[in-house]
């Protein structure tokens, strides 16, 4: 299945929600897999962005969703990517 990585800002809303309620972003995890999608791993990270995860998906429409849905509750920013793994990158190449 295609993997995508997302990066992920919070907005001024979206750290009070984290602040009030940390267990919220386990929370939306479920959602993302009730949207079809699939959480492989996450983390919190220091820099431009706030937390990059890496999902799993059946295609593009999928994951546009989720991005879309996420991204309309106004409490969080992203930029999602897709992903090739490096043997199927390596792969490609030798074609």
């Amino acid at each position: 299945m295609p993997i995508y990585i997302s990066m992920t800002n919070l907005t001024y809303e979206g750290r009070k929600t984290i602040r009030e309620k940390p267990s919220r972003i386990k929370e939306v995890n479920k959602e993302v897999e009730s949207m079809g999608a699939k959480v492989l791993s996450q983390y919190a990270i220091l820099g431009p962005y706030d937390f990059v995860n890496i999902l799993e998906a059946p295609n593009n429409e999928v994951i546009s969703r989720v991005a879309l849905e996420l991204g309309a509750r106004g409490t969080l920013q992203l930029m999602t990517m897709a992903a090739i793994t490096l043997d199927d990158f390596i792969m490609n190449l030798r074609r």
